[in-house]
């Protein structure tokens, strides 16, 4: 199974510091080679990945402001789809822009919404609904107005978030300083708890930092450590009393949380979006729906156990489980693709009594078994590539725009011996096209008749 996996660009894929959803192509890609499956990663070029990786834009747009983000984005996302045909399938994390792409080719394309931005973009998911397939990171962030091939919970890398048994004595606000993530009622909640705060993470709305939170911090009761980068986001994580996420909005899914969680660290959460499918109310920290409530939360904070927060991570949110049931999509997609074979895949063009024309696609490196047919003949035309064709006893190099025929009976096969993929316009001609009728003599993939 080849794999292109598409990363948005505005960070590393891995993030240096924030970018949740190039942490997830990383994740994923890493467990998916560690499986055995070829992946090509399409990200910046100084993402780390043990995949063959592709790049146009070689630095993060967020990263560097000479770097347009709309002109790297389209040459981002075209280098993929110019190279679609080498691959069994696209795992699309760009959001919906690349589906506007994808009649350009005949690979399937996964998208995994990670939210919807704004509703302004759902006429795109539906525009695309009938043909693409999507993935949910939480049943609370589907639209109804879409249809979903699964539901996969994101996974993190538990070795990245070693379990701490013993707590601190601090309050932990982790993510984007924005009204939509809570800080200021995380800061109300530190007060009348009497509780030292650290914020963690970048500055997204930066009105809303000078006017909300600046005025607020002391650096004694409340601490603004700036974005965290891996190698210090484990210990404060793993260092606090409580994580608070006081949401304003229906979040998709919410990394940080199962993140305190696998270092032991409860979480205090209002209850929207996806925080009930993530957080155990009472068992791996709180459900709340106020300040009021959060406050009362953090009193109780010591009647949960930081092992049971460990276990609930291991058990549901690893990325080794999220790379398995990604895997189970694949491959019920590529089954339902009645025309895909090992080999590459084919697509009928045109069926009569007495003929048949089809487009066979062979990709790199890749050949059809040995076979003879008793009922019809073909005749092949190259229309893409070459093709080192076998008729008879003879091997013959096809080049673009020559032919060959296949009398009935006559022991052939196809192989592509170029780079990139071989397409074929194959005619048939007889009185019978049924599949059983190719006998194998030889076969690569183990599909010879006892």
């Amino acid at each position: 199974m080849k794999i292109a996996m598409l990363s948005p660009i505005s960070w590393r894929t891995p993030p240096l510091h924030y970018g949740p959803w190039e942490n997830i192509v990383s994740l994923l890609t890493e467990q998916l080679v560690s499986m055995g499956i070829e992946v090509t990663l399409f990200a910046t070029g100084d993402s780390l990945t043990t995949a063959e990786l592709a790049w146009v834009c070689e630095r993060p747009y967020s990263e560097d402001p000479g770097i347009d983000a709309k002109t790297w984005e389209c040459l981002h996302i075209a280098e993929l789809f110019k190279r679609a045909d080498e691959f069994d399938l696209i795992h699309n994390h760009f959001d919906f822009l690349p589906l506007s792409y994808s009649g350009l080719t005949h690979t399937p394309i996964v998208t995994t919404i990670h939210g919807f931005s704004s509703p302004a973009i759902l006429p795109v998911y539906k525009e695309y609904n009938d043909s693409a397939y999507y993935v949910a990171i939480s049943e609370a962030d589907k639209s109804p107005e879409l249809d979903y091939s699964a539901t996969i919970h994101h996974g993190i890398n538990l070795e990245q978030f070693p379990f701490q048994e013993e707590k601190g004595d601090y309050l932990l606000f982790f993510g984007r300083i924005h009204p939509d993530k809570g800080v200021h009622e995380a800061i109300k909640v530190a007060h009348k708890t009497g509780k030292r705060l650290i914020i963690a993470g970048i500055v997204q709305d930066e009105v809303y930092f000078r006017d909300k939170i600046e005025p607020h911090i002391d650096g004694l009761m409340v601490e603004y450590i700036g974005s965290v980068g891996p190698e210090k986001r484990q210990a404060i994580m793993g260092g606090a009393l409580a994580l608070l996420h006081l949401i304003h909005f229906d979040e998709p899914f919410g990394l940080s949380v199962v993140e305190c969680m696998a270092c032991g660290t409860p979480v205090i959460a209002f209850g929207r979006g996806s925080m009930p499918e993530l957080i155990n109310d009472g068992s791996t920290g709180f459900i709340v729906d106020g300040v009021e409530a959060a406050v009362q939360a953090v009193d109780r904070i010591d009647t949960i156990n930081r092992r049971l927060c460990r276990e609930e991570v291991e058990k549901h949110f690893t990325c080794r489980r999220m790379a398995h049931e990604y895997v189970v999509v694949y491959h019920k997609i590529l089954e339902q693709r009645e025309n895909h074979r090992p080999w590459g895949y084919y697509e009928n063009l045109l069926e009569r009594n007495d003929h048949k024309v089809k487009q066979l696609v062979v990709n790199p490196g890749e050949r059809l078994s040995l076979q003879k047919h008793q009922r019809r003949a073909e005749h092949w035309t190259v229309v893409s590539g070459e093709a080192l064709v076998t008729v008879a006893e003879k091997e013959i190099l096809l080049k673009l725009g020559q032919s060959i025929d296949v009398p009935r009976g006559a022991v052939h096969r196809i192989m592509n011996p170029g780079d990139i993929p071989v397409v074929l316009i194959e005619v048939q001609m007889g009185d019978y096209f049924g599949e059983d009728d190719i006998i194998r003599l030889e076969d690569d993939y183990d599909r010879v008749a006892s």
